[in-house]
Order: structure tokens, then sequence, then C-alpha cells
């Protein structure tokens, strides 16, 4: 056949669709991968349901579940509705001609393009601004659930009168509206501009009107509810000014009015009220003027109002009116300020005492037995010793402490002591084979308490333990042993299944356990192993063999990740302890309820106030805040968390708070009574840390009372920091049984101190009664330093401490070959008008890099000690062996001189040498575990180190000045030093 196309002859390609095998292969790729993504959605709800069920939380899950749900379709239909109304009915008021312009004829193109797809526009335009309002709504529902079920405070703010429960509660939901409000509304004026633009009824360059009547109308009556809602905007920011934070120079976050806030903004608020609603209203009238004239002057006048009104005028005020008398026009609001915020954040009860920072008793041999008697000094540094725990009593490597250990009290011999506590956890870095089946099946907990008492150590410097070994035996008595929940414990694991656990080793060999509570979350259900297989990663959750009947998978397993899953509105501590309470090991977690809106209540950043050296070099110390700034807060519920079942339980502690009135309400059945706190329970409860961190701060400010004195700022102080490291971060607060000046007998404690801005010397000591169920717990006490007299302060004394030449040179003969020197917490204890610091010594020594306990620094009064045991340094500073430097007597021939150096006196440097040699001897011991030979070079030092001691006590064969007597030795320097050199021991 002749080619009648009269193209190119040839194969013919045929293009066209692909066949039915490649459309059945995509289809079912795209059915695949759309089921994948619904099953991985579903998978990631259905774990988490299964888990809030497995806690008896499911209330939580649903009642959250739900309200985001709510939220999610009412806003998102909201703004839906609003935005494809407009655009519905810009398009049903467009003209029937368009002019005949370049302009509509370029827009003819457009609207011919989209006149098939009209309607499937509108709805995916409508449905895209509803998914986004409706997700921005649905992370409202704190707000929400707050303003539902908020209850009164039965406070009034001063200004407005109105009970704080208005602004905790009710402003923040009317703020949201308010802002869904304005984006429904300026969505809406730019949907229906577009349309009117693209339909003719708003020209840009056509001759002519430039908007016909009927978009005039509409975008009026728009822009008049955008008004309006403005309007609405400065009715509430009047109520918006007692919870305004403004830069004060009194203090940061000041939080309240001020004078020109309550003579100038306030009435400028409620004038531009009023200006906004009568040009809303002339927006309005356009409906029936058709002009554009009216309005836009009112829009204008309500622009130079704003300006002038709300801008000018109050900085007017404030320069001509507030500043030439700035004490006088603040006092009152200064005054609202103080009590608001004293009461906000529970510092309102504080005593503030005068304290003479010296003491007055001369005979100081009088005070050694008062030191007993005012203080169980804690020598057992918890934030130290927890490598010193992992060597002694680790027992296998798949076990570990935390870094940072606990302090507790515990009955010995009917007496409260306060005890040093961690839980032996597992660690999977340790484990000997790393493997599935290892780190999931068969190492999933750690096992038993160890603890030590906090005031001694044994000859050696090692923790004096009352529960150690492996089972642990001790003083607590019996007790489930296995730790499943626990700090360190972050790993899933899947027990009581086919596959037997290690449960712990003894001299027998290795014992196999089956876990036998119903915590966790079924696996014998194949929907719930395909959930997890998926919501974890791990497709061997899916076909593995060593799951079966009776398998539960384990997770979430650290206490404060429990309590905050379970109760989503509360802020957790940063340091969760464990406890043994009725035979059980139990984590124990503060929590509280905050705020951000109290009235006149100053506002602080819970990351940056609970920050110290602590946090700064361990994360899981930190606070887990639910907001971050806040300016109310309770420590309103205390949880515990069961170390072997995972139950969580969370008892009501403040009884009075409001805030958590309103959640329980929102939650019912969640917060069991106080009434149900167990008395064993009730003994291990204490002062929280982080609640004492913000209190403190705001006290460096709030601990005066009058508005004179907080204005001048005269007497602001400060947190000093940490001066045992280098971390540059807030000295943290330490536990300690101790008795203030006013009390009868020692109370566990939670103690800090301060000193002045800006300066080192002490100002002040703060304690609060940490001891729960007791009358007084929760009362602050502040010892208030006078400003005229110098007290050292925690870096001065560590200064001190440092400088002096006999200790330099003992740190020095520590720190010989490749040990390291690391100074414990330094404690303060008011005694006899004067502070007493006490600080323990550690020397990580040889081979072994744990730290021991070597010496202890005591200071009073300028006088310090540096020896082996607290009893001897007490001794030292208080005994008749004082070590003071005394200044040469003013009949002193050789007109006061020094005693030379050690250098120049032979019978010292000889008995340094046998130092260092006795020394070196201990550090060989310790690298080969000889625990007699340890002994003998310690002793061996310690006599070398006395003898040095004696010897530069006395003058040498050169002549010089005497020593200070008793045995106490001088400061071998240029002049006298103005406080005490310490024994070289």
């Amino acid at each position: 056949m002749p080619d009648r196309g009269g193209g190119p002859t040839g194969p013919r390609i045929r293009v066209g669709r692909p066949s039915r095998r490649v459309r059945t292969l995509l289809m079912t790729l795209g059915v695949l991968a759309v089921l994948g993504m619904a099953f991985t959605m579903f998978a990631g709800f259905w774990t988490d349901w299964l888990w809030y069920r497995s806690v008896n939380y499911s209330s939580v899950f649903t009642t959250t579940l739900w309200t985001k749900i709510g939220l999610f379709f009412v806003f998102g239909l909201l703004m839906a509705l609003a935005v494809g109304f407009n655009i519905w009915l810009a398009h049903r008021l467009r003209p029937p001609l368009s002019a005949m312009s370049m302009e509509q004829q370029s827009l003819d193109r457009y609207r011919m393009g989209i006149a098939p797809y009209k309607k499937w526009l509108l709805l995916a335009i409508t449905a895209l601004v509803g998914l986004i309002a409706g997700a921005s709504a649905s992370s409202q529902w704190r707000t929400w659930l707050m303003w539902v079920n908020g209850v009164p405070f039965g406070e009034k703010d001063p200004q407005f009168h109105l009970d704080v429960g208005f602004y905790a509660f009710d402003l923040p939901w009317y703020r949201f509206l308010l802002g869904f409000g304005f984006a429904a509304a300026i969505l809406s004026v730019i949907a229906a501009a577009l349309t009117h633009y693209l339909y003719g009824g708003l020209r840009i360059t056509s001759p002519g009107a430039r908007a016909t009547a009927a978009a005039t109308g509409h975008l009026s009556v728009l822009i008049g509810i955008f008004v309006a809602l403005k309007a609405v905007a400065y009715w509430l920011d009047r109520y918006g000014l007692a919870v305004k934070s403004s830069d004060f120079k009194a203090t940061d976050n000041w939080t309240g009015l001020r004078y020109v806030d309550a003579n100038a903004y306030l009435p400028a608020k409620t004038i531009l009220f009023c200006i906004a609603v009568i040009c809303a209203l002339l927006f309005f009238a356009t409906l029936w003027r058709r002009t554009w004239q009216l309005p836009v002057i009112g829009f204008g006048l309500m622009v130079l109002s704003a300006i002038l009104i709300g801008g000018l005028y109050p900085a007017i005020v404030q320069k001509f009116q507030v500043q030439p008398n700035e004490q006088a026009k603040e006092a009152p609001y200064v005054e609202k300020n103080l009590k608001a915020t004293r009461d906000a954040y529970g510092i309102d009860g504080t005593q503030v005492t005068e304290y003479p920072g010296t003491s007055k008793t001369e005979d100081k041999t009088k005070l050694r037995d008062d030191v007993d008697a005012t203080a169980s000094i804690r020598i057992l540094d918890p934030n130290i010793v927890s490598p010193t725990f992992q060597q002694l009593q680790q027992i296998r490597n798949y076990y570990a402490f935390p870094t940072n250990l606990d302090v507790d009290r515990y009955a010995k011999d009917g007496k409260d002591q306060d005890t040093v506590i961690g839980l032996r956890e597992i660690n999977l870095n340790g484990i000997p084979k790393r493997n599935w089946i290892n780190d999931h099946f068969r190492y999933t907990h750690g096992y038993g308490v160890v603890a030590a008492e906090g005031t001694s150590a044994d000859s050696q410097g090692r923790p004096d333990f009352t529960e150690s070994d492996l089972p642990s035996k001790g003083d607590l008595g019996t007790y489930e042993q296995r730790v499943y929940y626990g700090e360190k414990t972050t790993m899933y694991s899947i027990v009581g299944g086919p596959q037997k656990e290690i449960d712990y080793s003894d001299d027998s060999g290795e014992k196999t356990y089956s876990y036998k509570a119903d915590s966790g979350v079924s696996l014998s259900n194949p929907v719930n192993r395909a959930a997890y297989a998926v919501a974890f990663g791990e497709p061997q959750i899916l076909y593995s063999g060593a799951i079966g009947d009776g398998s539960r998978i384990l997770y979430n397993r650290t206490p404060k990740e429990r309590v905050e899953a379970v109760a989503p509105w509360l802020t957790i501590d940063g340091d969760a302890y464990p406890a043994v309470v009725n035979n059980r090991i139990q984590w124990i977690v503060d929590a509280y309820t905050t705020t951000n809106g109290y009235p006149y209540s100053s506002r602080t950043t819970l990351g940056d106030t609970t920050a110290d050296s602590l946090t700064a070099t361990n994360d899981n110390r930190a606070v887990v805040a639910q907001q971050n700034q806040v300016n109310y807060i309770r420590n309103s519920v205390k949880a515990t968390v069961d170390a072997y079942t995972g139950e969580v339980k969370l008892y009501q502690w403040d009884t009075k708070d409001p805030v958590l009135k309103t959640w329980m309400k929102a939650f019912p059945g969640t917060v069991e009574s106080k009434s149900k706190i167990s008395k064993d329970l009730m003994d291990h409860l204490r002062y929280p840390q982080d609640l004492f961190k913000v209190q403190r701060e705001l006290l460096t400010r709030y601990h005066v009372k009058d508005a004179t004195t907080f204005l001048s700022g005269s007497e602001v102080w400060q947190v000093p920091d940490d001066p045992t490291n280098k971390s540059g971060s807030a000295t943290p607060p330490y536990y300690l049984s101790m008795k203030m000046p006013d009390q009868a007998a020692q109370a566990f404690s939670l103690t800090t101190t301060f000193t002045p801005n800006g300066r080192d010397n002490l100002s002040g000591f703060m304690a609060v009664d940490a001891e729960a169920g007791t009358s007084d717990y929760g009362k602050i006490r502040i010892l208030k330093l006078p400003t005229n007299t110098t007290v050292n302060g925690p870096s001065q004394v560590q200064s001190q401490f440092n400088s002096e030449q006999d200790i330099a040179e003992t740190i020095r003969l520590l720190r010989g070959g490749d040990s390291e020197v690391e100074y414990g917490n330094l404690l303060a204890v008011p005694l006899d008008g004067g502070l007493l610091y006490v600080e323990p010594v550690y020397v990580r020594g040889g081979g072994l890099k744990y730290p021991l306990l070597r010496k202890v620094l005591v200071s009073y009064g300028g006088t310090t000690a540096f020896e082996d045991t607290l009893d001897e340094a007490l001794s030292k500073v208080f005994g008749a062996e004082g070590t003071t430097t005394q200044p040469p007597d003013e009949g002193d021939d050789d007109g006061g001189t020094t005693p030379p150096p050690t250098s120049n006196n032979p019978t010292v440097q000889e008995a340094l040498d046998d130092a260092q040699k006795a020394f070196e001897a201990g550090q060989d011991a310790l690298k080969k575990g000889d625990w007699e030979a340890y002994g003998k070079a310690q002793k061996d030092l310690e006599d070398a180190l006395r003898r040095a001691e004696d010897a530069q006590s006395q003058p040498d064969k050169t002549g010089g000045g005497a020593g200070s007597g008793g045995g106490a030795s001088a400061s071998p320097s240029a002049s006298p030093k103005p406080s005490g050199s310490p024994s070289g021991t």
C-alpha cells in the first residue's frame, strides 16, 4: 500500500495510556502507600491509648484527645465558613458586565480558566484555612480547659477589683478568641478583595469608579468588624495592664501597673475604645451611604489617636510627672507589686531576722559542743560520691548509679539521720555482649538500694554504708529490690514472656527471673505487636520468637517522664529521688501548678531561675516546665512512681491552690486526696529544690517590704556562684539537718546563702523547713547580716582556703602522681551569731579513679582548720590549738617580722620529703589494691605532715619571729594575714 499520509515511513511509536498491568501496579503501590501512612498514624494513636490505659490514666488521654478534636473542628469550621462565605458572597455580588479595559481583558483569561473548577477551588481554599486554623486552635486545649473549669482564687486585684481567676483563667481565653477573630477578619478581607478584583468589583486601572457599590458595602462591613474587634482589644488591654511586663529599674520582669499605666495608659485605652467603636459604626454605615469618606476619616482619627493618646501622652506623663519625683509617684504601685509577688510565690510568710554575723563568745572552746546540737553536718557529698558508689557497690558492669545521688532521712536507733541514697539501675553500656535480645529481653532491670550515712565516712574515706551488697541488705529491712523504672532506665524492655531475664548474680552464679506485675502493654495481640513494631521502628517485635504469651512491653520508664505524661498540666521538679516506702522502692516526684496571669506579680523564667552548677553539668536535673515564664507557682502535687510496677500516683498536696482545683475539675479522679498519703511516705517527703531556687531568686529583691528600700536597690542580693567548681553557675541549695537560732531542735532543712549584688561578702542566710508533716514545713527563715560589717561569703572562704600555704602544700601532695582533688559541698551553718563553713575534700587516687574523703575544711570567724576528720577540724577551730595567725605584739623588738619561708627550715623540708614518699607509696598500694600497705602509707603521711607542722611552728636556726602558739602554724608570708592559717595536715 502506498503511503497516503505524506509522512515518513517506518515503524510507528504509539504514545498512549500505560498498559493495564502498569496501571494496576501503580494503583496498588498508591493504595499501599496510603495504607502505610494510615497505619503509621494509627500506630502512634493506638500505642498512646494502650500506654495510658496500662497506667490507669486513660481519662487523661481521652479528655485531652476530645478537647483537641473539638477545638480543631469547631474553630477550623468557623474559619472555613467565614472565609468561604465571604468568597461566595463576593462572587455573588460581582457586576454583571465588566468594564472594557486592558485590565479586565487580562482578568478574563483567569476567570475563564477557573470557571470549571470554581467549586473545587472554593472547597480547597476553605479546607486549607480551616485545617490551619483548627490545628492552631487545638494547641489551646489547656487554655480552654482552664477557662471552662476555672475556680475563683478568692483574691482580687488592687486596680480593677476582679478575682485573680479572671486574669489566670478567663483573660487568656478571651485573648485567644480575639486573635482568632482578627485572623478570620483579615483573611476574609483578603479573600473578598481578591474575589471582587477578579470579577470586576474592584478596579485599579479601569476608568470610572474604583469599586462597585456592592463591593464597597461588603468590604466596609468586614473592615468594620475588624475595627470593632480592635475596640474589644483596647478594652481587654485595660485589664492586661495588670499582668503586663515592663522594664523597671527596680527589677527585671516587672509586672503590673505603674503610675504612668494607671494615669496615662488606662484612660488612653478607654478613649481609644470609644473612638474604635465610633469608627466601626462609620464603616457599617457605608451599607447605606455607599462612600468611604467618613469611615476613612474615622480610621485615620483612630490611628492618630493611638499615636498621640496611646504613645505620646504617656511619654509626656513619664517625663514630666514621674521622673522628677519617681519614688513618691511609684511607691504605691511598688507596694502592690511587693504584696502580689510575695503572695504568688509563697514567700509572704518569710521571717527575716537581723543576725550579727560574728560570735559573741570569747572562749571558743565552749562552742565545740554546740556544733553537734546545731547541725548534723553532712560530709558525704551526693554530687561527688556517685563514682565511689559505682566502684564499691556496682557489683556488675551492667549496673550503674545516677550521676547525682540523693539525700533523704532514715531512722536509726530511733533517731532520723541524713542519708545519701542511690539505686543500682540497669546500664546497657556495661552488658558483655550487645544485641537486641540482651538489650531488651535479658537485661531489663536494676537491683537494690545502696545507702550511706551522710555525716560520716570510714577510716579509708569511703562511705559508711547502711545498705549495700547484692542483693542489698542493711538497715532498710525487706523490700522489693528490682528496679524496672528509674532515672537511667530509658530503653524499652519486653518482659514476662518465654525469654527469661537476668535477675542478679551471686557466688552461685546468675539468677533468672520473669516479670510478675501487670505493668506495661501486652504484646499477645498481633495488632499491638504490629503497632509497636511501627511506632518503635523495630520490625523484630512483629515476628520475634522471644515474644509470646504473657509478654509485655515497658517504656516511658523514667519517673519524671511518667508523671509528665499522666499529668501534662504539671511542671515537674528536676530532682526525682528514691525512697523505701512500705517495703517498696518509690520514686518521689515534686510537681507544680503555675500560671503567667497573676496580676501585679513579677515574672520569672523557670529555666534560668532553677539553673545552678548541677544542672550545668547534668541535663537530667533540669525542671520540666509546661510554661517557662510564670508569675505564680505552687508545689501542689506530690507524685510517686513504683520502681517495680511503674504505678503512678498523684497526691493533692496544696489543698488551697485554685489552679490545682481547676485541673482536678478538668481531669476528675486523677489526683488523690492528701489524706491518702501514708505515714511511711510522709516521712520521706521533703521541700522541693526547684521551688526553693525560684523563691530564693525572688527573695534577693523581695526580702524587703517597704517600697522606698526596694526602689533604691540598696538591699539587692544575689545567689553566689558555686566556689567549688569552675562552672560559673549558681551554688545549688543543700539539704541539711540543722536548727536556726529561733528553733529548739534540728530540722531537715534546705539552705542557701546570699551575697550583696556585685560583692562576695555574706549578706544573708536562708533556710526552709523541708520536713513534710511538721507544723513548720515550708516556713522560710532569712538571717540578714548587717551592712556595716564584713562577713566572709562562700567564695571568700574558698579563696582563703586555697591561699593558705600549708593547705596548698598539702593539696599539692594529695595531687601527686595521677591523683585529682575534688571539693565537696561548702555547707554553711549559723552558730552563735557567726557562720560555720564546712567543706569535705575528696581525692581520686591511683588507678581506682573514684573519690575518697581525705580531708575536711572548717572555717569559723576567720579561723580555718584542714584535718583528716570533721571532729579533728572542729576541735582545732574551737579548741586550745587555735590556728589564727596573730599579728605581732607592739612590744616585739623585731618589729613583728614573720617566720622565714618553709624552704629555709631544713627540718620542715625533710618532713615534707618524707610525706611525699609516703604519698607515693600509698598511690602504689592503691594501684595494687593492697589496702594494708595503703593504710600504713597513710599513717606515715600523717606523721610526716605533723612533723612538718611542728617544725614550722618553731623558729629555725637563723632566728626569726615565733609562730603561733599551741601547735598552730603561722603563715610564712611577708606580712600577717587577716585570717587564720590552718595546720598543714
